[in-house]
């Protein structure tokens, strides 16, 4: 019996939940202090990972969570990148 390969899990930081590192969308702060949007999932620096739902984007901005994950003000140009990537035909 073959074992199936095991798919990592992350933890939103909205609403708690584990989900698919896939099925998720990872903010990072980079080692020179700047807030990117991760595509690839590969990128150096701290991650965050936020569901790809409307609802967990609009408790991650309400709630400042970027802010106490990254330890740094996250500008709307930031949210407005993610806000896109969770909808991207508005």
């Amino acid at each position: 019996m073959a074992d199936k390969a095991k798919v990592p899990m992350r933890k939103c930081i909205a609403c708690g939940e584990m989900i698919g590192k896939k099925g998720a969308i990872r903010i990072v702060r980079t080692p020179e202090g700047s807030i990117v949007l991760d595509k690839t999932g590969k990128m150096n620096g701290r991650g965050a990972y936020l569901c790809n739902d409307m609802s967990c984007f609009q408790i991650a901005k309400k709630g400042k969570k970027l802010e106490r994950s990254f330890k740094l003000p996250i500008s709307d140009e930031i949210y407005e990148s993610i806000r896109k990537e969770i909808l991207p035909d508005e």
